[in-house]
Parts: structure tokens; sequence; C-alpha cells
């Protein structure tokens, strides 16, 4: 073993505790939660309370904010941040880019005698003018266009960050260009939920649900992530710099025992995870969930519901604090869908659900979801929106590295289907048929032993090969990225939903309006819906061969890849659809499309600048080195015994094919069509990967010919099984 691989086994052996950090003292949950928030709870009891319910309107109403109200909330909230330490303050928000973006001012004004007072103004919350010109636009503007906006977010709270040097006041925030266009993720996610919410609105009282005033979408994010002891992450360049590992021959345990899914958590990652839920407790995250997943090395955290826009800013906050806090623990937190091949990738399943102004679960059935009208027009809606805009929600979740993911047996296929369980599916197909569906209860599951109670069933199972699930009282879409901003995938599930509820309500009114009961209008429109999207349901194992010939024939779309997905963006139905409900403009659509490609060959021109440098510097040299042994104990006997021979014909042969594989990538990427961005990733989808991926196979097997001690990186054995 080479001397750096060994110091870092050593380092986990001996487990040698970072004398930079102490643990944080376990605190009582309830103490402590949200205490760095400015919360509703705060704000009720800190603003004067006509101030408190007018921004509570603004909240719940979404409209602007009045100035002198801001004013107020400024001070009130500034005075707050500085009982908490916080010396400066920041617009947080999510810029065309995987993470989060913020620009620190000190809280601090000159008073013009060389004293300096803390001031922070209703426009510095309100708004905020971070310089715009190196975010993506996709064209929206040119880089010398520096001038950019964000804008307050009262829906969202503000949270103080601290460090051990201090803290600063976090405000979440919309962020667009000079021109008012969209150049984050957020502005679109509010809009399409505002668009869902008034067509949600609209049904339910078309139902006879007179009292309802808004309708919110709510979210619950599971996130899955690796776990490595740093000091092998730091022996591998093709981590660091590209987030997933571009060499690596499988682990021979690997997770074939599937002893790590559940098990017993080891003590070094729940400290790590304590230490983590501590500081989302105090930033108000309701995490409830932390296990082990199934490969070696994976975990998931996972919150309590909460509303789409404020889930997605927490999950965002987990991420960062997961990845803040492993380095503490000496650990690194990987995010990529795919850090390690042959093992399970990681996702962020989206459970996704409608709650309107009185606190109903839409989604939920209850015991007779067939007699349920207002449940089944909406899961009609739902069935709807997903087949007719199938490549929408394939784009949403379209990464690079998702692609890694997508299809392998951990995760949905590229083909978007919905699974509603076997209840369900018997009254949609009674529907079809124009009869009523037979009762049907829950059951219960019957252990086999009067020591143990009997379970009851929900109306469905989970069926953790489908990329869009009904489970029980929401939609599972397990298709997400771990590495993604959940705004996206929301924001096109919104969006479609909002233009399927108009679309079935115009159809009852138009029924009804020509002397049709509303009961029969109903029954005839989804009777149609249901027969025009029923080949969108499957119920089986999306992970067979066989789904894949039958979802052809039924004429679903297969977008392998984030290249074919994309071309979902130039579609006119996609202009038209997000005009229609103002979620994006001409311009904004096209601007994603661009960033889409932009970002997927920048990605792949980093992973095959990294995959040639390693091949060439670090894998060759090893090969060579072993190569030269091998060579000289064979010459040693003088007449050497055949399948030594045959050793040292397989090695160089391996070494050959890597530097002939190596040149063929250069050639591959040297012949990138750069003049348009579809053909540049086209290209690299089919000719400069494959050409990757053949460095790869032939240095695999290298990894396994060449002597442990001379491999100059930590294999896959160490990474995933020593902690």
């Amino acid at each position: 073993m080479t001397t750096s691989r060994r110091r870092a086994t050593l380092g986990i052996v001996e487990r040698v505790a970072d004398s930079k950090y102490t643990p944080a003292a376990p605190e009582t949950i309830t103490e402590i939660f949200g205490e760095q928030v400015f919360n509703d709870s705060v704000m009720k009891e800190r603003l004067p309370e006509d101030i408190y319910q007018k921004l509570k309107k603004t909240m719940i109403e979404r409209q602007p904010l009045d100035p002198g109200v801001a004013e107020v909330v400024a001070s009130t909230m500034k005075n707050w941040a500085l009982e908490h330490g916080a010396t400066h303050f920041t617009h947080w928000f999510h810029p065309l880019t995987s993470r989060t973006a913020e620009k620190h001012d000190a809280f601090i004004v000159p008073k013009g005698n060389g004293q300096v007072i803390y001031q922070f103004s209703g426009n510095d919350l309100s708004q905020g003018e971070p310089d715009a010109s190196s975010f993506p636009s996709g064209g929206i503007r040119q880089t010398f266009e520096a001038r950019g906006y964000t804008a307050w977010d009262p829906t969202s709270p503000a949270f103080i960050r601290k460090t051990s040097l201090g803290a600063t006041l976090c405000i979440p925030t919309a962020f667009c260009a000079y021109t008012g266009e969209a150049l984050d993720k957020k502005t679109p996610l509010l809009r399409a939920s505002e668009a869902l919410s008034g067509s949600a609105v609209k049904m339910l009282k078309l139902l006879g649900s007179n009292n309802v005033t808004y309708v919110d979408t709510v979210v619950g994010l599971e996130q899955e992530y690796f776990l490595i002891d740093r000091n092998y992450y730091n022996l591998r360049p093709d981590l660091v710099s590209c987030g997933r590992t571009l060499f690596g021959a499988e682990s021979y345990k690997g997770q074939s025992l599937d002893d790590h899914y559940f098990g017993n958590i080891r003590e070094r990652v729940l400290n790590f995870m304590h230490d983590a839920e501590q500081k989302l407790y105090k930033l108000g995250i309701p995490v409830k969930t932390r296990h082990n997943e199934v490969a070696p090395g994976q975990y998931e955290i996972a919150p309590v519901f909460e509303a789409a826009n404020l889930a997605i800013d927490h999950n965002m906050v987990i991420m960062e604090v997961m990845t803040d806090m492993a380095a503490k623990h000496g650990l690194k937190c990987l995010l990529h869908e795919k850090p390690f091949a042959g093992i399970n990738g990681s996702g962020k399943h989206c459970n996704w659900s409608m709650v309107d102004s009185l606190g109903n679960n839409l989604l939920k059935p209850g015991d007779t979801p067939h007699e349920n009208m207002q449940f089944i027009v909406i899961l009609a809606a739902i069935v709807r929106a997903v087949d007719k805009y199938a490549p929408l929600l394939r784009l949403s979740v379209g990464l690079a590295g998702n692609d890694h993911r997508l299809g392998a047996n951990e995760a949905p296929p590229a083909i978007i289907s919905i699974f509603l369980g076997e209840a369900l599916n018997s009254v949609v197909e009674a529907i079809i048929k124009g009869k009523k569906p037979g009762k049907t209860t829950n059951g219960t599951i019957e252990l086999g032993t009067g020591i143990l109670p009997a379970i009851p069933k929900d109306n469905t199972d989970r069926n953790r090969t489908s990329p869009f699930a009904f489970t029980g009282n929401r939609f599972e879409f397990r298709a997400l990225g771990s590495s993604q901003n959940a705004a996206s995938p929301v924001m096109a599930l919104n969006t479609i939903v909002a233009e399927s509820l108009d679309f079935i309500a115009e159809e009852i009114e138009a029924k009804t309006a020509s002397g049709t009961d509303l009961a029969a209008a109903v029954n005839e429109v989804i009777q149609k819906v249901y027969s025009d999207h029923q080949r969108i349901i499957f119920n089986g194992d999306n992970y067979t061969a066989e789904w894949e010939e039958e979802a052809a024939k039924r004429g679903l779309p297969n977008l392998k890849s984030t290249v074919d997905a994309t071309a979902a963006l130039k579609d006119e139905s996609t202009y038209d659809l997000y005009e229609k409900y103002k979620v994006l403009t001409r311009n904004e659509v096209d601007a994603r499309y661009n960033i889409k490609l932009e970002k997927y060959i920048l990605k792949h021109d980093i992973e095959f600048k990294a995959t040639m440098d390693i091949a060439k510097t670090m894998i060759v040299p090893a090969a060579f080195k072993y190569q030269t042994e091998v060579a000289r104990s064979i010459a040693a006997l003088g007449s050497a015994p055949a399948e030594q021979k045959k050793l040292l014909d397989t090695l160089t042969a391996a070494i050959d094919a890597t530097l002939k594989a190596i040149d063929t990538l250069k050639a591959m990427i040297e012949a990138a069509p750069e003049e348009d961005l579809m053909e540049h990733a086209i290209h690299y989808k089919e000719k400069a990967i494959p050409a990757m991926n053949e460095i790869r196979s032939n240095a695999e097997t290298l990894e396994l010919l060449v002597e442990d001690e001379l491999w100059p990186m930590p294999k896959y054995r160490e990474m995933l099984l020593l902690l």
C-alpha cells in the first residue's frame, strides 16, 4: 500500500479526534427548535399587532409588502439578529446553479464623526443588488450587464447562520435580471405554486367546496448521501473535482449481503448525524428520520412535510449543514447521484401533496375513495398531467449525475409512469368501463402470531421501482437526483397539474352549461380522462426489460439521458404551458434550455480532463512500475511458466489499451461541434462519454492486476467499508 493510503487508513484505525472541534452537547429539541429563525412566534411576540397582521396577510395572499410595514419588520429583525450575535446580513438565493448564493453586508453605516451605527432599512430587507454577471443566464443577459436584483420572500423565514467567529442574518430571496426575468429557481416555483392554487380553488368551488381560499403544495424531501473518511477523499482527485469516482474496481463485498440497509448506525456516523441535527433543529428544520441506506457508506435524512417553498429552502440548508458538519468530523459528505459504480446511487425522493386552506389533504382518499368525487377528479387531473407532460417531468430531473442512476437497479427508469396500487387501479378501471366501483377497504396485515398486533393496511403498497407512485395520501416522485435543487421538479409538477385541473374544470362546466347535472358531468369527463391517459398507469416492476418493451408499445417516451430530455423545452407546447400560467416567459424557457446543455457539457469537460490526467499521471505510471517488476521476475527465471508470461501480456495489453483510449477521448473532445449546444452535447453523449468509459474499463483491469502497494488511490473496499 502506498505511503499516503497507509497513512489515511491508519488515521481511521487510530480514530484520532479533530482537536479543533468539540461535538455538541445534547440539548432538548423542543427548547432549541427554531431558536435561530425569525419565525411566526418571534414576529408575533416582537412586532406591533397591526404590523404583524399586515405581514401575515401579505404572506398568505402573496401580495407586495407595504413599505411602512417593511421598515418596522426590518428594524425588529435587525434587533433580533444582533441579539443572536449577527454582524452581517445577506440575501440568500437560488441561482441557476446547483448551489445557493449569498453576498454579505455589515449592518453598520458611518455617522460622519468617525463612528458607526447599526442600521437595517426596509429597503435593505426587501431588495438587494448583487453583481449578477457570472451567474448562469442562458443568454438572457450579457456578462457585462452586471446588475441583478434580489427580492425578499416573506413566505420563507429569515434565519441566523452561526460560525465559531460570528453570525449572519440570512434572508431568503428571489433573484431576477435588470429586465425582471427570473435568474433563479425560487421565482418560477412561487409562480407555479400560485398557478396551482388558483386552479385547485376553482376546481374545489366547482365541486361544492366554497370556503377554500387557497391551496398549498406540501413537500417532504428524503435526502440520500454517502459518507467517507476525509483522508481518503483528499487522495481521490476525481472525487475532489467531480464529486464522483471516475475510476474504481467494484469492492468484492459491496452491498451484496444487504446488511447495511437499516443496520446499526456506526458511532462515528451517529455522532455526525447528532451534531448536524442539532444545528438543523435550531434552524427550524423538522428532521425526523435517519437511517442506513442500501449501499455501504450510504445514509438518509428526512424531515416532516412542509409547504413546498419552505421545504426546498430547508433542503438546501440541510445539504449545506451536512457538508460543513462532515468536515468537522473528519468525513466527506458526497451528494453526487452516483459517487461509486456498481452500488446504489443517491436520490432525493419528493413526496408531494396538496392541502387546502382548511387543512384538508386533497390526496387523502379516505376509506372509500370511489365515493370521494373530489379525490377522484384531482387524481384524474394528475394522471392526465403526468401522461401529457411526461417529457417535462423527465427533464426536471435531468442532470449529468442522474444519468448514471436513472434506470439502474436502485432508481426508477427514465420512463415516466404512475403507480396507483391495486385498490385505486380497480376504481380507475371501473370508471373507464362505466361501472360503479366496488367498495375498497384498507383491511389488515395479519402477522401470524398472537403476540404481534395486526397492522392496518394502506390502500396501496409502496412501489419503489415506480418514478411516480401513490403512497396513501401523496405521490412520491422518486426520480430526483440527490444533488439537485428540488424547485425545478416541483415547479414542473405544479404547473402541469394546474393545467389539467383547468382542462377538466372547463370540460365539466361545458357539460353543466348544456343542462347535464354536476355528478353526471363529472362522471363523463373523468371517464374520458382516465380512458385517454390510462397508458401512464403501471403497477408492476419498472426495472424489467419487459416493461421497457411494454412502454414502447404504449407510446410512452423513454428519454434515457439529459440530452434527450432537454429537447422537450423547445416544444411549442412547453412555451404555451409556461407562458399561459405565467411561470416562465419564452426567454426564460430558452435560457433554461441553454443552461441545461451548458452544464451538461461543462461537467463532462471537467470529467474528461480529470480522467485523462489521473490515467496518465497516476494509473499508467503505477502500472508501468508493476510491469517492470513482473518483467524482471520473468527475466530472472530464464524460462518462465506460461501463466506468468500471460500475466505480463495481459498487463501490457491493458496499459496499451488505456493509452489508446486516452488518445481516443482527446480526439473526441477536439472533434466536438462547439457552435451548437445541442449538437455539442449529443456528440459528448454518443462519442466522448463512451471513450471516457473505455479508459475506466481498462484502468479497472489494471487495478485488479497491479500490486496493491503500488496502486496510487484509495480503493472502493477502503472508502466504502472503513469508517
